[in-house]
């Protein structure tokens, strides 16, 4: 059966965003939730390792008075309070994508709504620089965790500072080489793991809390608003510390896709929330009763026969706040792929079962790169902590602007209504980003600057398809003018299938057009296929594949992939064979256009730009695997195209 096109230029329409998710029977909710506990909870559930002790011990470390470490620690409170739990798991968790979220979810969310303009641009560069700041902080993450965690041993002995680096690089070396065989095996532990710390870490709270109650003053905003007044300017600085015990906040949104908004709040309110914040004012008791535990306040809690368990059990959780935001960086590549931010890689499908389980080799070796180099570099935690809260809070700024968009562009709030929210959110997003700015010398200097190259590469890759497509279709011909004229001449037909590769789902391929001009010939079956990509995360197979007759023997494919998603030429060749064109994959060849980039000196981007575009197109990974086409059946035809 042949199917219907949809109307050109028409996505599959989402379901209504503003809704709530279909609700889960307990059961599920609770499987979820513990599988929840092992992916999106590991990088803030390891920040205690290190928030409290950069407030006091850090690079502009406070004074160790009652009202400093009451105030700290009710400003740690009061930011886990509004920003985690008020914005992130009530409100933003809200602007689902059928489903998913991050920030390029929400940059599709607004698609429809903002397709030209000055507002569309300001939002898609608003997208792409958060989305930058992440690739930062997905290098950051695992090398402070797990640094954080390892300099525990420095406690319980002096001799082993000097193998604090050596293990860390072996950890994390470990880690990168790992992913290949991807998580399916060891995420079954995860949540376990992660289960076991928060029990520790809550445990170790309320045993200081129980010996200095004066702690729990801290609940009294009061003491945040009067810690600010007394400091002024050093409370600023010092609040560039506190943001650390919310790093990982974005992660709740960015990965909801792969739980559901109703597990995430139950173990984010039953056991996430109520551990950190034990532990925390566990710290500020500690530091009530002796100030001198402040050069690491964390493991100053731990009884020591306790002291090396506990290592290993922060270090495992580290390596699981680590894997979890080097696998959201696989993500994020993959949408920045299919949304054209981003050309094309190797992506590895590790798991048969789990579609979001991916594995991209070049972007892995990059990372670990970075997060090695960092560790060398930095070589203390409490120096790359100073690099760390950048990176987080302007991720979390943009996130409140897009949000806004949102509300008031798709779901119709009133102004007033969407601003008041807005201005509660910039409020603690600003202050903290104002005070994490303060720290670009001490190396705030390096997520942006990785920032600042990305956002180039990802624009300049983006109006760089923009320019060449715009190219391709003023030299096109429309398939009905081919079509008239083969009928006119009737060309010699050669059996089999023939597939023409298509950037655009109208027109008459190049690939096409140079075949025929050199050969002569035409197979007895034409098609020409297009793959698009869609600004929702994933289609239904029904929604995937129109097949539009277009007579003379010629049909037109037009197949479509969700951002989460990666084509597939033999699950499109399936599907055509379903509904009626046979399509055997093993017996067509499939003619590719290979375009050469050659950077002009005049119109369109700057030269330098040109040059880089042309740069990464050739090293993109090539289209026969990333299509997963027989490469025996590949005829390519290349061409130069000026830009």
């Amino acid at each position: 059966m042949i199917t219907t096109p949809l109307a050109a230029g028409t996505a599959p329409q989402a379901t209504d965003l503003s809704a709530p998710l279909p609700a889960a029977d307990s059961h599920k909710d609770f499987s979820l939730a513990l599988a929840a506990l092992g992916v999106i909870y590991g990088d803030i559930g390891t920040s205690p390792l290190y928030a409290v002790k950069e407030c006091f011990y850090g690079l502009h470390g406070m004074a160790l008075s009652e009202a400093n470490i009451v105030g700290v620690i009710s400003l740690i409170f009061w930011s886990l309070t509004m920003v985690v739990s008020f914005k992130y798991v009530t409100f933003i968790m809200k602007a689902n994508n059928k489903g998913e979220g991050g920030i390029f979810a929400l940059l599709a969310l607004l698609g429809s709504k903002e397709k030209r303009g000055r507002g569309r641009a300001f939002i898609s560069i608003c997208a792409i620089f958060g989305a930058a700041l992440l690739y930062g902080d997905g290098i950051i993450t695992p090398a402070i965790s797990v640094l954080s965690a390892v300099e525990g041993l420095g406690i319980a002995t002096e001799a082993a500072n000097h193998f604090v680096l050596p293990i860390t690089c072996g950890i994390l070396l470990a880690l990168f080489m790992a992913q290949k065989h991807g998580t399916a095996t060891i995420g079954k532990v995860f949540g376990p793991i992660m289960v076991a710390w928060f029990l520790a870490i809550a445990i170790l709270g309320i045993s200081h809390i129980i010996h200095q109650p004066a702690i729990v003053k801290a609940l009294n905003p009061l003491h945040a608003v009067r810690f600010f007044i007394v400091n002024r300017l050093h409370g600023l600085v010092v609040l560039g510390a506190v943001v650390l015990c919310i790093t990982g906040g974005e992660a709740l949104y960015a990965d909801m896709g792969h739980f559901g908004r109703k597990p995430i709040q139950l173990s984010w309110y039953a056991m996430v929330m109520p551990a950190l914040l034990l532990n925390y004012f566990g710290q500020g008791a500690l530091l009530l009763s002796d100030p001198t535990a402040a050069a690491n306040p964390f493991y100053a809690m731990v009884p020591d026969a306790l002291l090396y368990p506990m290592v290993v059990l922060a270090t495992m959780a580290s390596v699981i706040a680590s894997q979890a935001m080097i696998s959201g960086i696989y993500s994020l590549t993959q949408q920045a792929i299919q949304l054209g931010f981003c050309p094309r890689m190797n992506i590895v499908h590790t798991s048969e079962k789990a579609k979001g389980q991916i594995y991209l080799p070049g972007l892995n070796l990059a990372i670990m790169a970075g997060c090695l180099l960092v560790v060398l570099a930095f070589r203390e935690s409490s120096r790359l902590a100073a690099a760390y809260g950048i990176a987080v809070t302007a991720t979390m700024a943009i996130t409140s602007l897009l949000y806004f968009a949102v509300l008031y562009r798709r779901w119709n709030w009133p102004l007033w209504k969407s601003l008041s929210l807005l201005i509660v959110f910039l409020c603690f997003d600003t202050a903290f980003l104002s005070a994490n700015l303060l720290k670009i010398i001490d190396g705030g200097w390096f997520p942006l600057l990785l920032a600042a190259i990305i956002v180039l590469s990802m624009v300049t890759w983006r109006d760089g398809r923009q320019i060449l497509a715009n190219k391709l279709a003023a030299a096109a011909i429309p398939i009905t003018n081919f079509l008239d004229d083969m009928q006119l001449k009737s060309p010699h037909r050669v059996p089999g299938t023939a597939v023409f590769m298509a950037v655009s789902p109208t027109g008459t391929p190049t690939a096409l057009l140079h075949h025929y001009e050199h050969n002569k010939v035409l197979h007895t079956l034409v098609i020409i296929l297009s793959i698009v990509s869609v600004e929702t995360p994933r289609l239904t197979e029904e929604e995937r594949l129109d097949v539009i007759p277009l007579g003379f023997g010629f049909y037109r494919l037009i197949a479509r992939y969700g951002f989460m998603e990666t084509p597939s030429v033999p699950e499109i060749s399936r599907l055509a064979s379903e509904r009626g064109l046979r399509m055997p994959i093993d017996n067509t060849t499939f003619y590719l256009g290979r375009e050469t980039i050659v950077a002009g000196r005049r119109g369109g981007m700057l030269h330098m730009r040109k040059q880089l575009f042309a740069l990464m197109s050739r090293n993109a990974w090539n289209a026969v695997s990333f299509f997963r086409i027989p490469l025996k059946r590949v005829v390519e035809i290349g061409r130069q195209i000026e830009i």
